[in-house]
């Protein structure tokens, strides 16, 4: 049976996270992504460690699914072979400083000319268009520009940064939702179309809470440490050994069962926490009766005496406790890949499950310009020697 995106072809122009995890996204789902990188280096994230045999563990939990094939594109002969690929594909994804494609012949306008239904989906920390298209934008700095960061810490604390990198997964994430909306389009309307994603703005959307809070108010939400917005009790707790369960007990339900587990029900009876709404407003009184009280316990024993009574929760998780634990381990979450170079590794499957033949690892990361010959000629074009040669110079450098 055929995968859901077999038969679509994908041209990435990507660097760093948000086009290639775009990328990874498709070619998960049975797309044909082909990646587009430069010479000698290519993909920037090739250099980042750890290096295993002179290839990146993070380029490869980023690029698989995809075939490579190195291209100067400052080279009219390489542009040219840039265009016949073009006239392949229903898709082009590109996270390069806005303008800079465009001065190749290759922005979005260019290209459907060449194909008129073609996808083409842009992925910049501030735009293709407006005052500041051109400043150079990564994850962190747009964190911090888009209002995320002012809202990580503790109240009296220099803003905290995110521990993931997440203005460039929920770019990505919408540039993804962009390409699959675009092939809609044109599979209904023959119409292609050029969409403009932005590190910035997404990471705004994402902010939901906090950007209805303003809208509405005025409020200008605040650093809350580990508290929520909303609700309480909904955040972190020490246990008697050393370690954090996370609990939400934000319901009426919740909350007076979380008070008869900890027998705090006399306490907890008083008026001002008798609705969502007043301990809410009393929230200090009630975490300085939930601390030391939820403190007696184990992590593990608080968890499994909430979760026995339906209280979400969970201990605050290191990597290795996530990845070895039984549910995950059970749910196939961490898959083997077989690597040309670096042996057999271990990585994480896609998240999305389907009833067959659903996102697969069907081919590891590519080695740079690993596909070079294949792809050049399946567009008829001679394959040139040296073409194969750069991925293993840059392949002694990172060694070295």
């Amino acid at each position: 049976m055929a995968q859901p995106l077999e038969g679509i072809r994908v041209l990435e122009l990507g660097n760093y996270i948000a086009g290639p995890f775009c990328g990874m996204l498709l070619a998960d789902m049975g797309a044909d992504v082909i990646k587009i990188e430069p010479p000698h280096i290519g993909d920037h994230t090739r250099m980042f460690p750890p290096i295993i045999n002179g290839e990146s563990a993070c380029f490869a939990n980023l690029n698989r699914n995809k075939r490579s094939i190195i291209l100067d594109l400052k080279n009219p002969e390489d542009r040219a072979v840039m265009l016949e690929l073009v006239k392949t594909a229903d898709v082009v994804i590109e996270n390069n400083r806005p303008g800079a494609l465009d001065k190749l012949g290759l922005g979005s306008k260019d290209l459907m000319v060449v194909k008129p239904d073609l996808v083409y989906v842009s992925a910049s920390g501030f735009g293709q268009t407006g005052p500041y298209r051109r400043r150079a934008g990564v994850n962190f700095t747009m964190e911090a520009f888009a209002g995320s960061l002012s809202i990580c810490g503790e109240p009296d604390g220099m803003p905290m940064r995110t521990g993931i990198q997440t203005a460039d997964i929920v770019a990505a994430l919408f540039a993804t939702y962009s390409a699959l909306s675009g092939i809609i389009s044109v599979l209904r309307n023959k119409k292609g179309h050029s969409f403009d994603v932005t590190l910035s703005e997404s990471t705004i959307a994402a902010a939901v809470w906090e950007t209805a809070e303003y809208l509405a108010t005025g409020h200008v939400p605040q650093r809350l440490g580990h508290r929520h917005r909303v609700h309480t009790p909904a955040q972190l707790f020490r246990t008697a050994d050393d370690r954090f369960v996370a609990l939400s007990a934000a319901t009426d339900d919740h909350f007076f069962k979380l008070a008869k587990l900890l027998g705090l029900e006399a306490e907890l009876s008083a008026p001002q926490f008798a609705t969502k709404v007043v301990r809410k407003a009393n929230e200090d009184a009630l975490l300085d009766l939930l601390n030391p009280a939820i403190r007696k316990f184990k992590v593990e024993d608080i968890v499994r005496e909430l979760d026995a009574i339906g209280i979400p929760c969970s201990p605050v998780n290191d990597y290795a406790q996530v990845l070895n634990d039984p549910h995950i381990k059970e749910r196939g979450v961490v898959v083997e890949v077989d690597h040309p170079v670096m042996g057999k590794t271990k990585t994480v499957r896609n998240p999305v499950l389907m009833d067959s033949d659903g996102p697969a690892i069907r081919r590891p990361a590519p080695t740079h310009g690993q596909h070079t010959s294949e792809i050049l000629r399946e567009l008829g074009k001679d394959v040139p020697g040296t073409k194969t040669t750069a991925p293993e110079k840059a392949r002694e450098r990172r060694r070295a």
